[in-house]
């Protein structure tokens, strides 16, 4: 496939993708009465407001809260865009777009795109609904016909390399950086990018230091080039990179919406930053006079006479030349904010930002990059002269919502093609699990080729019971415990198969050291099993207060750890059909979340037909970590 036929192709994909979100949002919002919309948790109705105010970047955000328990499945997440609306009759402009800065069962914050609030937030009747946001598309689109188009510049140079047309350069390394903090391998990784010209790719799977690597890395470009661009596809990626830099003694500067950044990172973020900065206390005094004028002006309009109108006139233009010059103050001082800094960090349509949008950099370091669609991954590339991507392709990939774009190879990253095809550095030393918990991902991801460090190559949870076992397979083969449909969201669960996780769990802490309890993650491929467990132990006396207890997805626990991992693998039928666990990316991101514990629950004949359970059940076997669930039956 020649250049000009990849990126067609793309674009073809991307459309499809497209439409079949939007289809999927009208099916879920948009055309449905407010009844259906609330039984489907995409909307909340009726709301009290509990709280107002404004954000540092003087953005207002209300705070809502249920008046009723809805009962439902609620699917409204940090991060999404939403609409604030009422049902009252006779109001002008009744809804008002916005995005949840925080949410839990009953209450959700949400920042407005706007700098006031709504008259009408207390006039009763409110609800939140969940908005089809095409910003991103729209920045894919544009991307990818600038790169499709292109026939001169770096970005046909950087292009070429990307699709294979050319081979990438580095310069030779006379004297190689050795930073003591890091391993031989993170060393190596961290001079390929200095070296490279192009392109460099860093491969690290889980626990080899990816981020750290980076971070040291970052520093060392940062002794080079006025201001590195460090971009990643999700908000949280974005943020973790933003601390671990400012850390290490970096100036940096933190692009997107305030309500989409964690609240420990506000001081970051270029908003906060100006709201801070000593000159902004005379753009904030001439843009409320130049508003106190417009607001003169306009009552003077309702007036008749000549001299009302030429005062109004008079008025109307001295306020605008104040908001004008105020504009001008704030970018100026804007531009020396970003001027100062060593690091922009955002996410890769965060940097379509307008304060940004004209900043180019000469490195664009992209985090996270197997989990980025291709057009997506354009965005931040158009604005620098070479691009460093890290990740892992062998852990999750983006999600598709269009299976014939999936078909298509829609959700094939850059970094997953390019490494095929381009050098990339592979980090080894992995300082996170016991050796037996890596071994299997090891052996069927990583050709062996990972390490455990001896600081956790042997580290086991202390247990009073003497089972210091760091990977145990509980099978459920035989006891009936038959996986569960949810009809309304077709998603699955295991009661069955959870007891049995709990009774483990319970023996578990029981015997584990109370003074230093150790933290522990319970996660399973299926929504449904999380919100089932969850229901669980909220009205369970023993694990309710547990100090330290997460429950979630794979996919939403990706990027964590804890010393303690439970998987809850649910599906147990007599076909044999597994669904989500034939995605092993999936299942390697699981296997990987524990440090010194990993115990999978499952039923070994309905996943035993498939070769990479079968290798998994057999790897259990030969280290003695089968159990079976007759032995937590009570």
């Amino acid at each position: 496939m020649n250049i000009q036929e990849h990126f067609e192709h793309l674009e073809d994909l991307l459309r499809l993708e497209k439409e079949e979100d939007l289809r999927q949002y009208k099916e879920l919002i948009q055309n449905l009465p407010l009844a259906e919309r609330r039984k489907k948790g995409v909307s909340w109705y009726p709301l009290v407001v509990t709280k107002t105010g404004f954000t540092i970047g003087d953005r207002a955000f209300v705070t809502v809260e249920k008046t009723a328990d809805f009962n439902v499945s609620n699917k409204f997440r940090e991060g999404q865009s939403v609409q604030l609306f009422t049902q009252t009759a006779h109001i002008n402009n009744p809804n008002r777009d916005g995005v949840i800065y925080t949410v839990n069962k009953r209450k959700m914050k949400i920042v407005l795109n706007s700098s006031s609030l709504p008259d009408w937030l207390n006039q009763g009747n409110l609800g939140v609904d969940l908005l089809f946001d095409d910003r991103t598309y729209r920045e894919m689109e544009k991307a990818l016909k600038i790169v499709k188009t292109a026939k001169k510049g770096r970005i046909v140079e950087l292009r070429d390399v990307l699709v294979g047309q050319k081979e990438p350069t580095f310069e030779p390394i006379v004297n190689p950086v050795t930073i003591p903090e890091l391993n031989l391998s993170q060393n190596e990784a961290v001079n390929d990018i200095i070296a490279a010209q192009d392109i460099a790719i860093i491969h690290g799977p889980p626990g080899t230091g990816k981020t750290t690597t980076l971070t040291y890395a970052i520093r060392q470009v940062c002794k080079k080039e006025a201001t590195v661009l460090v971009t990643a596809p999700s908000n949280s990626a974005a943020d973790l990179l933003t601390e671990r830099l400012s850390n290490l003694g970096l100036n940096v500067i933190r692009i997107g919406n305030p309500s989409r950044v964690d609240e420990s990172l506000i001081q970051h973020t270029l908003e906060t930053r100006l709201a801070r900065h000593p000159d902004y206390k005379n753009v904030k005094k001439i843009k409320k006079e130049a508003a106190e004028m417009l607001r003169k002006a306009i009552k003077l309009s309702k007036k008749s006479g000549w001299q009302n109108r030429t005062e109004m006139k008079a008025l109307f233009k001295e306020s605008g030349e104040m908001r004008n010059w105020a504009n001008q103050l704030e970018e100026n001082t804007i531009d020396q904010i970003l001027a100062s800094a060593n690091v922009v960090t955002c996410t890769l349509v965060g940097i379509t930002n307008k304060y940004v949008e004209k900043v180019k950099f000469e490195t664009v370091f992209i985090d996270e990059a197997a989990q980025a669609l291709e057009p997506a991954t354009w965005i931040p590339i158009l604005r620098a002269r070479r691009v460093i991507l890290a990740g892992d392709p062998l852990q999750l990939p983006p999600t598709v919502k269009c299976k014939e774009a999936q078909k298509g190879g829609f959700g094939v990253t850059m970094m997953e093609r390019g490494i095929e095809f381009l050098p990339s550095t592979l980090l080894k030393i992995q300082y996170r699990m016991h050796e037996n918990i890596m071994g299997f991902s090891n052996q069927q991801f990583y050709e062996n080729k990972l390490v455990a460090d001896l600081s956790v190559r042997h580290k086991i949870l202390p247990q009073a019971n003497g089972n210091h076992s760091a990977l145990e397979f509980i099978d459920t083969a035989g006891c009936s415990f038959t996986e569960v449909v949810n009809p309304e969201f077709k998603s699955r669960y295991n009661p069955d198969e959870y007891k049995i996780l709990r009774e483990h769990l319970y023996q578990l802490i029981e015997n584990a050291d109370q003074e230093n309890l150790p933290s522990i993650g319970i996660i399973s491929p299926y929504r449904e099993q999380v919100i089932h467990i969850q229901q669980d132990v909220e009205s369970d006396e023993f694990l309710v207060d547990y100090p330290n207890l997460t429950i979630n997805t794979i996919d939403g626990f990706q990027g964590q750890e804890r010393d303690v991992i439970y998987i809850s693998l649910v599906r147990s039928n007599d076909k044999g059909i597994i669904g989500f666990l034939t995605d092993y990316r999936r299942m390697n991101v699981a296997m990987t979340r524990a440090k010194q514990k990993l115990v999978i629950v499952g039923d070994s004949g309905t996943i035993g037909s498939y070769k990479f359970y079968q290798k998994f059940l057999d790897y259990c076997d030969k280290i003695g970590a089968y159990r079976t669930a007759w032995e937590f039956m009570s």
